[in-house]
């Protein structure tokens, strides 16, 4: 079973690293002086990507409100679920509301809407 993380702490840490990322774009810009035009397109594309990580730090946001919140079994610490399938954010145990899949092996894929055969 590969490493799985719970949903909202995976989108939680993309938000926080295009915040490195933007940082880290700009900063190579100023490799640039000499050069405005360049060191100007660094500096937008820097700001992009924290602007967008703003976006997606509003998004998780109203996201999480509207998660369920469940105790987990194995830590007793509650945690939000996005899905039918998520992690404890504390202690990564599988958890899930519906009692179909309880007992089965974990698979992200269990989020996934059915395809409907015509």
């Amino acid at each position: 079973m590969k490493p799985y993380k719970n949903k909202i702490n995976r989108i939680r840490t993309f938000a926080l690293s295009l915040i490195f990322i933007g940082v880290v774009i700009m900063y190579i810009g100023i490799f640039f002086r000499s050069n405005e035009i360049i060191m100007l397109i660094f500096m937008v594309l820097g700001m992009l990507a924290i602007l967008a990580s703003t976006i997606v730090y509003a998004w998780i946001g109203t996201l999480s409100t509207r998660a369920v919140q469940v105790l987990c079994p194995n830590c007793g610490k509650h945690t939000k679920m996005l899905g039918r399938v998520d992690m404890c954010g504390h202690c990564r145990e599988p958890l899930t509301l519906d009692e179909t899949l309880e007992g089965k092996e974990f698979d992200v894929s269990y989020n996934r809407p059915a395809k409907k055969e015509d």
